[in-house]
């Protein structure tokens, strides 16, 4: 008898267990509420990047703020996924402002947004210098190949000189 009452209480709390799942590793909650922030902190989804739930075509995958609060009880097991939001921010190149959206730039894309191309001629020298960066690489100087992390209003001065 004790046996049936064991099971019942097990069954009883795997009835209340609720899976999802996070960028595809699997998840369980025994309550049936979510919020957006919460799922990121879960995952270690960082706190700029977006978050949606999948949702079965034809419907679009719905964006999930960090204040969205979801249902994790309804019929099927609820899938979530992270993008890198897509943010343009401003350069300041040579005085100039160029628009950028990507977390780092390479010398050479430097050199690119300096002066439209970049010339490999050994003969052809660059120099590239920055300031006001992210606390990864507040300011410096890159040489051929190197990359760093952007920031909004990073200024970058470039300059070339001709060996010959």
């Amino acid at each position: 008898m004790s046996k049936n009452i064991h099971s019942n209480q097990e069954h009883e709390q795997n009835k209340h267990v609720l899976h999802f799942t996070i960028n595809g590793k699997s998840y369980a909650l025994h309550h049936e509420y979510i919020t957006g922030a919460e799922i990121k902190q879960l995952a270690s989804i960082p706190v700029e990047d977006d978050l949606f739930l999948a949702v079965k075509k034809p419907w679009e995958d719905e964006l999930i703020s960090d204040e969205t609060k979801v249902n994790l009880a309804r019929p099927e097991a609820e899938h979530f996924y992270s993008k890198e939001k897509n943010c343009e921010i401003i350069l300041v190149v040579n005085g100039k402002q160029k628009s950028w959206k990507e977390k780092t730039i390479s010398f050479e894309q430097v050199v690119v947004l300096a002066f439209e191309s970049y010339d490999s001629n050994p003969n052809k020298v660059y120099t590239v210098t920055y300031a006001n960066g992210p606390q990864q690489n507040p300011e410096g100087s890159m040489i051929r190949g190197a990359v760093v992390f952007v920031k909004n209003k990073m200024v970058f001065n470039v300059s070339a000189s001709d060996k010959s």
